[in-house]
């Protein structure tokens, strides 16, 4: 099991001993650029993509979270799209790995551009009370929606693992909390937690592996909210559970996984993210888990169709034998209620 801070004589398998950090599981041998090449200009041009749909099959719903905050019983989410969330918990409106740019780049000229536009428009969300990050990708961190937060909500809270403080402070962030995995922190009376993810950071080739990922979990009064960030499956899972659960909400990611020899190592698909509730469920203790799947269906990234990750999620989740109400693959835009 990973540890979250060092002792005087060793370093957390996680920390990479000169400096920055690694995934200390066997199963995590990332892919270097040569092997992106590989992929991208031979393997493509052998075997091209699957076509995809019409962006129009991707129909925005309309939101129905609770303004300007849900009552401390009530826990709502909300899919803005890809890995972007409201999640209503413990009276607090808490947005994960907000990103609403047209492109998912550092430039706005190109790089994957939207399929669909975000569920909800930046200037009609609720009250933000915390704003939590999983790594530093452009999918997931996206610098001019951090600049348009921090100016709208300048009292928020921010979660971030180690090393993305300070791109925040220079984006006008206040209040940071910045975490190993398995540190804790109470954060406006919410109980939260850093926990293990495998994937890898870097907005630039030099810059790689320098700031930590992570998923987050979220404890109010009576309900649990596990965030798996973006990850591909894990041994800590049920650790996971183990310590911080049992969760009553978890929202882990479904897409963005072919070709699976390149992607696997970074990403979970549909059946990956099954395996993962079958290890999440060891400690559920009989008690009911809803699962919300994300980071598909709003940026083309990989080689699979764009509507093919929820086709398999849904088939998986019957094999496995689980209720299909406890199965959540909202539309863009959509919000549902743990109530309902």
């Amino acid at each position: 099991m990973t540890v979250s801070a060092s002792s005087p004589t060793s370093l957390p398998s996680h920390h990479a001993p000169g400096g920055g950090f690694r995934n200390p599981w066997p199963s995590a041998q990332l892919h270097g650029f040569r092997d992106f090449l590989k992929w991208t200009l031979v393997e493509r041009r052998q075997n091209p993509r699957p076509a995809d749909p019409d962006p129009s099959s991707f129909p925005l719903a309309r939101p129905d979270f609770v303004a300007p905050r849900a009552t401390p019983d009530v826990v709502t989410l909300t899919w803005i799209g890809h890995s972007s969330f409201l999640l209503q918990l413990a009276g607090l409106n808490i947005l994960l790995d907000p990103m609403w740019s047209e492109r998912a780049s550092p430039v706005q000229f190109a790089g994957p551009r939207r399929w669909v536009p975000p569920g909800v428009a930046l200037d009609r969300l609720p009250p933000i009370d915390i704003v939590a990050l999983s790594h530093d990708h452009y999918d997931h961190l996206d610098a001019r929606t951090i600049r348009k937060l921090t100016s709208g909500y300048p009292a928020a809270q921010w979660l971030v693992p180690l090393g993305l403080g300070e791109f925040l402070r220079h984006r006008g962030a206040r209040d940071i909390v910045e975490r190993d995995w398995w540190e804790r922190a109470s954060v406006l009376g919410l109980d939260v937690t850093c926990v293990p993810a495998q994937h890898f950071s870097g907005r630039t080739l030099g810059r790689r592996n320098r700031t930590l990922w992570c998923g987050w979990t979220f404890q109010g009064r009576d309900q649990r909210v596990f965030f798996a960030g973006d990850t591909a499956l894990h041994p800590e899972f049920t650790a996971i559970a183990e310590r911080l659960g049992p969760f009553d909400l978890a929202i882990l990611p479904i897409g963005a996984y072919e070709p699976r020899w390149f992607m696997g190592a970074v990403h979970m698909n549909p059946e990956d993210s099954i395996n993962a509730v079958a290890q999440i469920k060891r400690a559920q203790n009989g008690r009911r888990l809803v699962v919300s799947a994300g980071h598909w269906g709003t940026f083309k990234l990989t080689d699979e169709p764009m509507d093919e990750p929820p086709v398999r999620m849904r088939q998986g989740w019957k094999k496995a034998g689980h209720a299909s109400a406890d199965l959540w693959i909202l539309k863009h835009g959509e919000t549902r209620s743990l109530a309902d």
